[in-house]
């Protein structure tokens, strides 16, 4: 199974002090950042631009996970590409050619992304995951648009599902993620957690990164061993 790593969310962060907020989670140990970027339309919420991630690629040299939850993502992959975006994540549920989005996202450099809403099922990745077109598929464990909901935990499932389909593929998840339901995950085969205000809501955040990768390393290793 790919390395695993956690990725505090920045929707979770004070926004009036980002660059501060991205050094916190940097020095808390994260391996990662995770950027929502949200249009209005895809879902109900406006959130960061191409900006914000320049100012978190400025700030740290952590990588930069950007999530377009956009009806249109076509018009944005080079903006978010050129602004530092390590990987790009697309809904399958958007609008667009699917396919050669993907292919203009490795093209500008980054690295393919696809995600999944909670009621998407994971068949619906299956033929760019077997065209060899994704390098990751994000699996949302929370309706899309805003932060603090409650995790979904029938999403544990599908990761699951992913693992069995391509045992080399990075797998993340989001939405509701804490130490609660994070070894589950690691132990169905995510290996990459995106973590809001379970970590910059933390009175400790270093502490909080700790005990997560504790618990899913424990579970993986768990899973490993059991052959699950």
């Amino acid at each position: 199974m790919p390395n695993l790593s956690i990725q505090p969310s920045l929707l979770a962060a004070d926004i009036g002090r980002l660059a501060d907020e991205c050094r916190r989670a940097a020095d808390a140990g994260a391996d990662g950042l995770h950027l929502d970027i949200m249009d209005a339309h895809f879902v109900r919420n406006l959130s960061f631009g191409p900006e914000v991630v320049k100012l978190a690629r400025r700030t740290v040299s952590l990588p930069l996970s950007v999530h377009l939850m956009m009806t249109e993502p076509q018009r944005y992959v080079e903006a978010f590409c050129a602004a530092g975006a390590t990987v790009l994540q697309i809904h399958q549920e958007a609008r667009c050619d699917v396919a050669a989005v993907l292919a203009a996202i490795r093209a500008q450099g980054a690295r393919a992304g696809l995600t999944l809403n909670p009621e998407t099922p994971a068949a619906a990745a299956f033929p760019w995951l077997d065209a060899g077109q994704v390098d990751e598929v994000l699996c949302m464990s929370v309706h899309p648009g805003f932060g603090g909901q409650a995790f979904l935990p029938h999403v544990i499932e599908k990761a699951r599902v992913l693992r069995q389909r391509r045992p080399e593929l990075d797998i993340s998840i989001d939405g509701g993620i804490g130490p609660d339901n994070a070894p589950a995950c690691a132990a169905a085969g995510v290996n990459i957690f995106i973590a809001g205000t379970t970590l910059f809501r933390a009175p400790d955040m270093a502490a909080a990164v700790a005990a997560m990768r504790a618990g899913i390393r424990e579970a993986a290793a768990g899973a490993a061993r059991s052959g699950s």
